[in-house]
C-alpha cells in the first residue's frame, strides 16, 4: 500500500543461507514440522517504482490545469475523475507535491485577479453590485469544492501533514480575501452596500435578506466580519439609535417608548437569527441598551414610573420597564430608589392631613391597606418578586406611617374596632382574618405601639361591657397576633380584660340565684361586669341621681359580692352602663328601647312630667352637663325622636325645652339608641392622649435612670443617643431634656460642677 512519503514496498521472499552460529543475530522463520539444512526468511524492503525513475510533470500539470480551467469556465474535459486522480496521485508520489501544490496557488491567483475588475466598475444600484459580489463568491466556492475534489490526493497526503500550509479550502479563501476584499474599493463597496441595507431594513423597507445572509457569511469566512464589518456596523447602530431614542424620548410617553425600544429590540435579535453573526449579539444589544435606555434612564424613571402606577397600575408596561431595566447595570438598583421613594412620598399623602379633614383621617388606614396591596402586587407580578424591592416596599411604608407622630397607631386602632363591631356584615370570618393579618403587617411599621396599645383598649373595653363584639373568636385571634407579634407583656391587660368578662358571668349566674332565694326577688334584671382595674381604661368617677329600684339592687349586689370577696371595694362606673326599657307609645304601640344607662335616666324623667328644661333634667339625674348634651341629641334625632326638642337646633341650651313624643313610630319592636356610647367624644380622645404621654414621661425617666445606674457618669449627648436607642416611641431631644432636668430637681442625677453637659448618678 502507498505511503505518505510516495514510495512503495512490499514482500519479497528470499533464500537465505543458514546460520553459521548459534550467536547468529540473523532473525529466521524455522520450520518446525521438517528440520532442513536451509529455511526461509521474510524481509520487507522499498519497492522499486514501476516503470522509468521520472515522469513528465508538465504533461501531467497541463491535463491537471485543463481540468482547473474547465472548472472555472463550466465546461467540459476529455478526462475522466480517476484519470485525474491518478495524475495528481502519480505527481504525489514522484516527490513534485510542492512543485503541484504552488502551480495551484498560481491558478488561483490569476483567475481570481482576473475577476477583480468586475467589482471596480460602475453599477446601476447597490444592491446589483452586492447580487454580483454574492453571486460570484457562491461560485467560487463551488469551484473550489471541485477544485479540491481532483486534488484530495493533494489535499489529504501531502498538505495535512505541513502545518506551514494552507488547506485548498483555506487557500482558495485566502486568494480570493488578498485579491478582492482586501481592495479598498472592493471593501468600501461591500461593507457601505451591507451598511446601507441594514439601515433601510430598519427604516421599515424590505431587504433580500438572503442576499444579506450570503455576504456576512462571507465575510465572517474570510475573517473580515470582526476586524471589518462589524466595527462599522456598531458605530452606525450607535448614530442611528442615539439620534432615534432623543427624537422618541422627546415624542412619545414613556410606556410608548418603552414599548418601542423592546420592538427595536425585537427586530435586532430577529437580524441576528436570519443574517448576522451571533458574535455580535453581546455588542450589538450592549450599544442598544446604551443608545435606547441608559443614556435617558434617569429620565425614564422620574417621567414614566408614577404613571405607571398612580392612579392605576399598568401591569404589562412595568412589566416591560422592569425587563429592560434587568438588562443594564445598575437598572434594578436606580429603578427600586424611585419605587422606595414613590411609596414614601404617596404614604405620607395618605398619612399627613395638613387640612385637618376628619374624614381623610377615618380613611386613612384603608387607604394605606389598598396602597400596600397594590405595591404589594406589583412587586410580586411584575418586579418578579424581587427581595430587593420587597425590602423597598418595608423601608418606605415604615417612613410613611412614621411621618405623622401617633395618629397612624391611633387610627389603625379605630380601623380595627370599627371592623370588630357588631354588625359589620361586609365580611366572612375568613375575609375578617386576612384582613386581621394585613393590618398586622401595618402595625409593624408604626412606632407608636404605647398609643395603638391605648387606643384599642379603649375600643375594645366598649366592645366587650356593652356587647357590641362581631366575634369572640375574631377578637381572641386579633390579641394572639398582638401577642405573637410584641410578646406577653403588651397583651397582659388585654387578656386580663376578657378574664374579667368571663368571671362576670359567673358572678351574675351566682346573683341571680341569689335573688330568687330572696322573699320578694326585685322585678328587674341586671347584670354587672366586675372589672379590675388595673386591666381596664381609666374613667371619670361621677355621681348620678339613680331611681330607687335601681339603688336598691345596686346594694343588694354590693353586699353579695362583698360577703363573698373580702378585702376589696366596688365602685359603679355608670358612663358604660345599658339598659332594655319597655315603652308604650300612643295607639298602644309597645316598643324595647335599647339605651344607655344615662339616656335611661332622663327617659325615666318623663313618666311623671311631659316637658321638661335643660336645667330641670341636669338638676334631676346629676349627669354631667357635656354628657348630658350629648345624650338628649341623641334622644331627639330625625329618625328615631323619642323626645321632641324646642327649639329645633343641633345645638343645646340651658333654656330649651324637651318633650315626650307619643307619636313616636318605629318598623321594629327592638329599636337601638345606644350606638352613643361607641362614639369617641373629643374628651375622651384627649384624655386617652395624656395618659399615653404621661406614661412615657414615666418610660423616659425609667430609661434614663437605669442608663445613669449602670454608667455610673456619662455626658448629655452620649445619654440622649443611649435613650432614643432603647425607647420604643419617637422623641425629641428637647423632652428627654426635660426629663434630665426632672430628674435632676428629685435628686435622682446631679450635674458636674465643672462640666454642665456631664451628669452623675446619685445612689
Amino acid at each position: 500500500m502507498s505511503n505518505s512519503g510516495g514510495s512503495r514496498s512490499m514482500l519479497h521472499q528470499q533464500q537465505q543461507k543458514p546460520p553459521t552460529s548459534a550467536g547468529d543475530s540473523t532473525s529466521s522463520v524455522a520450520n518446525s514440522s521438517a528440520p532442513s539444512s536451509s529455511s526461509r526468511k521474510l524481509a520487507i524492503k522499498n519497492l522499486s517504482l514501476v516503470g522509468s525513475s521520472t515522469i513528465d510533470y508538465s504533461s501531467e500539470w497541463s491535463k491537471l490545469k485543463e481540468a482547473v480551467d474547465a472548472v472555472y469556465q463550466s465546461t467540459s474535459v476529455q478526462y475522466t475523475l480517476e484519470d485525474l486522480l491518478k495524475a495528481v496521485e502519480t505527481v504525489c508520489n514522484h516527490y513534485l507535491a510542492d512543485t503541484l501544490y504552488k502551480d495551484l496557488q498560481m491558478v488561483f491567483d490569476q483567475f481570481v485577479q482576473s475577476n477583480l475588475h468586475k467589482f471596480l466598475t460602475d453599477s446601476p444600484d447597490t444592491v446589483s453590485y452586492l447580487r454580483t459580489l454574492a453571486s460570484f463568491w457562491d461560485n467560487y466556492c463551488c469551484q473550489i469544492l471541485m477544485i479540491r475534489c481532483i486534488f484530495l490526493f493533494l489535499d489529504r497526503q501531502h498538505v495535512l501533514f505541513n502545518p506551514e500550509m494552507r488547506s485548498l479550502w483555506d487557500l482558495g479563501l485566502n486568494t480570493f480575501s488578498r485579491r478582492i476584499l482586501d481592495n479598498r474599493e472592493v471593501q468600501r463597496r461591500c461593507i457601505g452596500g451591507l451598511l446601507e441595507l441594514i439601515e433601510l431594513e430598519r427604516g421599515g423597507d424590505a431587504v433580500d435578506r438572503q442576499l444579506l445572509r450570503t455576504l456576512l457569511r462571507m465575510l465572517f469566512d474570510l475573517g473580515q466580519y470582526r476586524t471589518v464589518f462589524e466595527p462599522e456596523f456598531l458605530a452606525a447602530t450607535e448614530r442611528l439609535y442615539r439620534i432615534e431614542g432623543q427624537q422618541r424620548l422627546a415624542a412619545l410617553e414613556v410606556a410608548d417608548y418603552l414599548s418601542h425600544v423592546e420592538t427595536r429590540l425585537a427586530e435586532e435579535n430577529d437580524r441576528l437569527s436570519h443574517y448576522l453573526n451571533q458574535c455580535s449579539r453581546t455588542q450589538l444589544f450592549a450599544v442598544l441598551l446604551q443608545q435606547l435606555i441608559t443614556a435617558h434612564l434617569p429620565v425614564i424613571i422620574e417621567r414614566g414610573l408614577r404613571p405607571l402606577i398612580v392612579p392605576t397600575v399598568r401591569r404589562d408596561d412595568l412589566s416591560r420597564l422592569y425587563g429592560l431595566l434587568a438588562r443594564i447595570e445598575g437598572g434594578h438598583s436606580q429603578l427600586c430608589d424611585a419605587f422606595k421613594s414613590l411609596i414614601k412620598q404617596e404614604g405620607c399623602s395618605i398619612v399627613q392631613n395638613p387640612s385637618c379633614d376628619p374624614e381623610k383621617d377615618r380613611a386613612m388606614v384603608q387607604h394605606l391597606l389598598d396602597f400596600k396591596d397594590k405595591v404589594d402586587e406589583i412587586q410580586a407580578n411584575c418586579f418578579d418578586s424581587n427581595e430587593k424591592f420587597q425590602h423597598a416596599i418595608v423601608h418606605s411604608f415604615e417612613a410613611a406611617c412614621n411621618c405623622r407622630p401617633n395618629k397612624p397607631a391611633e387610627y389603625i386602632a379605630k380601623y380595627i374596632d370599627s371592623k370588630l363591631k357588631s354588625g359589620n356584615k361586609a365580611a366572612s370570618d375568613e375575609e375578617l382574618e386576612r384582613l386581621l393579618d394585613k393590618i398586622m403587617v401595618l402595625f409593624r411599621f408604626v412606632q407608636g405601639k404605647d398609643v395603638f396599645e391605648a387606643f384599642y383598649k379603649k375600643d375594645l373595653a366598649k366592645r366587650l361591657l356593652i356587647g357590641r363584639s362581631a366575634s369572640s373568636d375574631a377578637e381572641k385571634s386579633m390579641l394572639s397576633k398582638l401577642k405573637q407579634e410584641c410578646g406577653a407583656g403588651y397583651t397582659n391587660k388585654l387578656e386580663g380584660m376578657f378574664k374579667d368578662i368571663e368571671l362576670s358571668h359567673d358572678i351574675n349566674s351566682a346573683f341571680r340565684q341569689h335573688l330568687a332565694q330572696q322573699p320578694q326577688p326585685p322585678s328587674i334584671d341586671m347584670s354587672v361586669n366586675v372589672l379590675t382595674m388595673g386591666f381596664w381604661p381609666t374613667y371619670q368617677p361621677g355621681e348620678v341621681r339613680l331611681p330607687p329600684e335601681m339603688i336598691s339592687l345596686q346594694e343588694l349586689f354590693r353586699r353579695f359580692y362583698l360577703g363573698k370577696h373580702t378585702g376589696r371595694r366596688l365602685l359603679f362606673q355608670h358612663s358604660l352602663g345599658c339598659c332594655n326599657l319597655k315603652a308604650q307609645f300612643s295607639g298602644g304601640q309597645r316598643k324595647e328601647l335599647l339605651v344607655s344607662e344615662f339616656q335611661t335616666l332622663v327617659l325615666l324623667l318623663f313618666n311623671d312630667s311631659d316637658s321638661l328644661t335643660l336645667i330641670e333634667i341636669a338638676d334631676r339625674t346629676g349627669i354631667e352637663e357635656s354628657e348630658l348634651k350629648r345624650t338628649l341629641l341623641s334622644l331627639c334625632v330625625q329618625k328615631q325622636r323619642v323626645l321632641i326638642k324646642n327649639p329645633s337646633s343641633k345645638d343645646v341650651l340651658p333654656t330649651d325645652t324637651f318633650q315626650y313624643n307619643a307619636e313616636f313610630r318605629h318598623k321594629l319592636i327592638k329599636v337601638k339608641f345606644n350606638q352613643l356610647q361607641l362614639k369617641e367624644t373629643d374628651k375622651e380622645q384627649k384624655l386617652t392622649e395624656e395618659r399615653v404621654f404621661a406614661d412615657r414621661q414615666f418610660q423616659v425617666d425609667a430609661a434614663i435612670v437605669r442608663i445613669m445606674k449602670m454608667r455610673k457618669t456619662l455626658e448629655h449627648n452620649p445619654l440622649i443617643a443611649e435613650l432614643l436607642e432603647q425607647l420604643k416611641f419617637p422623641c425629641k431631644a428637647s423632652d428627654l431634656k426635660k426629663r434630665i432636668e426632672s430628674l435632676i430637681d428629685r435628686d435622682y442625677i446631679r450635674r458636674d460642677s465643672d462640666k454642665q453637659n456631664l451628669y452623675h448618678y446619685v445612689a
